[in-house]
């Protein structure tokens, strides 16, 4: 390595060794100033490099954060608005208002008070057109609305005139901080009045402090609306104009609230964000945080994220330090060895004979070192090629280990899926044994039929299942969805023969087509209904069984619901895990062949679980 360094060194004079050594004395002391100062600079290079890529790698996770807790604020917004719609094409609400019965009012009541339990909304209430609160979902409690004049409230004016509206404000009973969306109730009289929904954060503001990290959200003016600090509550980003200022006072918008400033303070500006300065509650210094400001859809709120700069900033700065000394020190290393083997290049011309020597010596100690790292490596070799072996050995343990495995599932699934078709092969065999002896021959004959059809139906499974072992799969083709599930009834028919009562089917038309074939979506309905006839049980006087379809868009859904007591959420958490079933014969396979079959003509199955009972909806793709 030659630098223009060396060529500043003076030139050694080796027939005076005094000169010799002042000249080499100077030399490191010039190397070592230069050594000093190339690491000053490097350390200062690297520190601001590493802060600016940390401050780029902050900035891309802060915004994927505060995308996420958008997207999770737009989530909950989104579930409430289409409530206020549907209550305000409700014939019952309708009527109650119009007539102001009494006995209609209190079941209207009851009717809020499901709803806002079922939906998870604060309270939803309804309001006559003088501007009275005549039934809420909170009619129980001593904060009830019902009773309350909310003329001077802003959704309850804008809703009058416009039809709709939102708006953010403080419970004027409640004191509680809340979202109202009202929907206006318009009849052929005209307008009967607005329902209204409240709909609090505080489950969104759990979620937002538990990351540490400080989110809120502000409105088109700058008050702090939904926040993780609860201090932070109606502040506002600067100063708000006098008289914007009155007229919120006016509103009783936010209540008494202060509407001070945030503790902030602006130090730097960013591609996508800012820095500020925060005094955080509790804290009496200010802490350094990156701001970035995310639109929240449909609304016209700002969400903004903090992330505190100074940990990611510590932790790069170090670490960029650190690769610079690592990337230097072999540098100055180099530097420092070229110059002592300039030193001693010029000491061996004055000790020829002594250098030789020594050169010798070197060379001897090297080729043992070469000999020794050669001896290494051969026996390094030698050992990867014993692990190579025994790696292949236990490739092939694994492999065989693997197959048993998938053998034991086959069985397990050809076990489940013809496990329907023979248990109606017996009760057909059954039936046909009691006509032969009444002498009904022709039903025994229809029966026989039924029991070839059903043998003909465990052929094509058995076929399925081969099919499934080897590479590839058989492809959809339309296929007439009321055929599916008339002949997933016509199966179940004779094993359930006491709950079919139960049964309440929407038959879809005849044209109306799915992707699939007609056997494999059979057997997902029928599994489907033997968990819901099973669930309602022999003893449940108003046991229930729903089967409804619904087209949305290029997809079918068919649910299947019952009011049975549920899923336990243990058995619920792991529902398509193979082999996790409640039922003590159960193989525990129905619903995961039920949903791979779903999956392999690009559809899905979904659940949802209550004390109230469980809906299964499958999605197919329409043909």
């Amino acid at each position: 390595m030659h630098t223009p360094l060396m060529d500043a060194l003076p030139v050694l004079d080796v027939n005076h060794p005094v000169k010799l050594a002042q000249r080499m004395r100077r030399a490191w002391l010039l190397y070592c100033v230069f050594s000093a100062v190339l690491a000053i600079m490097a350390l200062w290079a690297s520190g601001e490099v590493a802060r600016r890529f940390a401050t780029a790698s902050l900035e891309v996770q802060a915004r994927t954060d505060a995308d996420l807790n958008a997207a999770l604020l737009r989530a909950v917004l989104e579930k409430q608005r289409a409530l206020p719609l549907v209550l305000a094409q409700d014939t019952a609400l309708g009527e109650a208002l119009a007539t102001g019965n009494g006995a209609a009012l209190d079941q209207l009541n009851r009717k809020l008070e499901g709803l806002a339990a079922g939906t998870q909304a604060a309270v939803i209430y309804v309001i006559g057109k003088d501007g009275v609160a005549v039934s809420a979902s909170n009619w129980r409690e001593p904060t009830s609305f019902v009773g309350n004049d909310y003329r001077f409230r802003e959704y309850y004016q804008k809703a009058i005139s416009d039809g709709k509206a939102e708006h953010f404000a403080l419970g004027s009973v409640s004191k509680k901080p809340g979202l109202y969306i009202s929907q206006r109730i318009d009849r052929a009289g005209g307008p009967l009045g607005v329902v209204v929904v409240k709909l609090e954060f505080d489950q969104v503001e759990a979620a937002w402090a538990a990351s540490s990290k400080p989110t809120y959200v502000t409105d088109s003016r700058g008050i702090v609306l939904i926040t993780s600090i609860p201090s932070w509550r109606f502040m506002s980003i600067g100063d708000i104009p006098s008289d914007a200022l009155v007229a919120i006072r006016e509103s009783l918008q936010f209540g008494e609230a202060p509407l001070r400033p945030l503790p902030f303070r602006k130090t730097g500006e960013l591609d996508g964000g800012s820095l500020v300065e925060v005094v955080m509650p509790g804290s009496t210094g200010a802490t350094e945080f990156l701001d970035l400001q995310t639109v929240v859809p449909t609304t016209a709120w700002t969400l903004q994220h903090l992330v505190q700069t100074a940990p990611s900033f510590d932790a790069a700065i170090r670490e960029g330090r650190l690769l610079a000394l690592l990337g230097l020190l072999p540098v100055l290393a180099a530097g420092a060895l070229l110059l002592r083997r300039r030193h001693a290049a010029s000491m061996r011309m004055s000790e020829a004979l002594q250098a030789r020597e020594e050169l010798e010596r070197r060379v001897s100690e090297r080729t043992a070192d070469l000999s020794q790292a050669r001896d290494r490596l051969q026996l390094e070799i030698t050992d990867h090629r014993t692990t190579g072996q025994t790696l292949q050995a236990v490739q092939q343990d694994l492999v065989q280990a693997n197959r048993l495995a998938i053998l034991g599932q086959v069985a397990a699934g050809v076990a489940h899926e013809i496990n329907q078709p023979v248990a109606t092969i017996r009760a057909y065999a059954d039936n046909a044994r009691v006509f032969l002896e009444r002498g009904q021959g022709a039903s025994a004959a229809d029966n026989m039929a039924n029991i070839a059809a059903l043998t003909e139906r465990i052929g094509t499974i058995t076929d399925e299942l081969r099919a499934l072992s080897r590479k590839g799969r058989r492809e959809a083709e339309p296929t007439p969805l009321r055929q599916v599930i008339e002949g997933a009834v016509q199966l179940l028919r004779s094993r359930f023969a006491g709950r079919m009562e139960t049964l309440d089917i929407a038959l879809p038309p005849p044209d109306l087509l799915v992707m699939g074939m007609r056997i494999r979506l059979e057997q997902v309905l029928i599994n489907l209904l033997q968990n819901a006839f099973e669930a309602i049980g022999d003893g449940k006087a108003d046991g229930r069984v729903e089967v409804r379809f619904e087209v949305i868009g290029e997809t079918v859904a068919i649910s299947v619901t019952d009011n049975g007591p549920g899923i336990s959420p243990e058995i619920l958490q792991n529902l398509f895990t193979p082999f996790n079933t409640s039922k003590e014969s159960g193989l525990g396979l129905g619903l995961v062949i039920s949903k791979d079959i779903a999956a392999d003509y690009g559809g899905r199955i979904e659940v949802s679980s209550s004390d109230a009972g469980t809906r299964f909806t499958v999605h197919l793709k329409k043909a």
